[in-house]
Parts: structure tokens; sequence; C-alpha cells
């Protein structure tokens, strides 16, 4: 047990590590023998839990989308506003792409040119929001005219550019641009009579 207790906690290092040098210096640039040495182990004990760069790479991105499903896998109260947790979630993962390395990696490596993306986040982000704009939709919460496709492309194309953009400024990802963004979009989208008890704020 103590063992596989190690091997673990090596393994978590590991991808901390790659995560840390992917989000500095991209895919391709990083160095296996930088990784293992911020990771403070052997070029062997990385080679014994990852084959490649590649398959770390993968580990990274993995674990990046794990945490992601985590920030989604809270549903709003059966009565809940379904924009309500949209505007919630998306509070959350800007302060996850602020404060998780890993999670920032996994999106890192969703851009990068040199990456072929096996586990993406972005897409499974994208996918999220439509579902949940979807089902707003059916609950009478957006006002009439409103186009599923226009608010999905609005909300995943402002928040990956947050993300984007939050890698050299922090100020794209802190809580008054997403509650700024929010206050502008939910007047075009949410009804007269949801609209006043909405906070773009979010939960938080």
């Amino acid at each position: 047990m103590a063992r596989q207790e190690r091997a673990l906690r090596t393994r978590e290092a590991l991808v901390r590590s790659a995560a840390e040098v992917v989000d500095r210096d991209g895919f391709a640039v990083a160095s296996l023998a930088e990784i293992s040495t911020r990771a403070g182990v052997s070029n062997g004990a990385l080679h014994f839990h990852f084959a490649s760069k590649t398959a770390l790479a993968e580990a990274v991105e993995a674990a990046a989308l794990a945490r992601l499903e985590a920030l989604l896998g809270e549903e709003p109260p059966g009565a809940g506003s379904r924009l309500q947790h949209l505007v919630d979630v998306t509070h959350a993962l800007a302060r996850g792409l602020t404060s998780d390395v890993v999670l920032r990696a996994g999106f890192v490596l969703c851009g990068d040119t040199a990456w072929a993306s096996a586990a993406d986040p972005r897409t499974r982000w994208q996918r999220w929001v439509e579902g949940l704009v979807r089902e707003a939709g059916v609950a009478g919460e957006l006002r009439s005219g409103a186009e599923l496709e226009g608010i999905v492309a609005a909300v995943v194309g402002a928040t990956v550019g947050f993300e984007v953009l939050g890698a050299r400024d922090a100020a794209w990802l802190a809580p008054r641009t997403i509650t700024q963004f929010w206050e502008l979009l939910l007047m075009t989208l949410a009804t007269p009579e949801l609209l006043v008890n909405l906070d773009a704020k979010g939960g938080a």
C-alpha cells in the first residue's frame, strides 16, 4: 500500500510539474528533464510512469478535463435558473483558470498547434454550454427571439477569449471582468421577469 501511495504521489507530482512547464512554455518546448527536476524525481522514475512526453501531456489534459468536469458537475436546484447556473459556473471556471495550473495547462494544450488534443476541455465546455442554454430555452428563461447558436457563440467565444488573454493579463479572468460581461449579455437573452432575479456576480 505504501508503495502504491508513493507511486501515486510521484505521478501526481509529475503531472503538476508538466502542467507548470506547459503553461509557461507550451508543449513543443517543454523539456522532460526540467519536468522531472521540478517534480523532484529522476528521469528513470518519469519514464516508469510515462513512456513519452506525449503520454505525459495526455495525462495533463485528462487531469484538466477531470477538474473541468468537477466544475460542471454541480447541477442547479430543481427549480433553479439555468441562466444563473451558467453565470455561476463561468465565474468558477475563471477562478479555476486563475488558481489551478493543471486546469489552465489543459486549456493551453487545446490551443497549442504542436499538440493534437485527445481530451479537449474547450470542446467539453462548448458542449456543456450548449446543453444548459438549450435547457434554459425549454424552461422559458430566454427572451423571445434569442437564438441558441448566437448565445452559445457569445458565451464560448468570450470565455475562451478571457482564458487566452488571461495568460498574459490576469485582469481578463478577474471577477469584475466576468461580471461586466454578464451584465451586458443577460440583458439581451433573459426574460424581463427572470432578469431582475439574476446575479451577474455569480453565486460566490
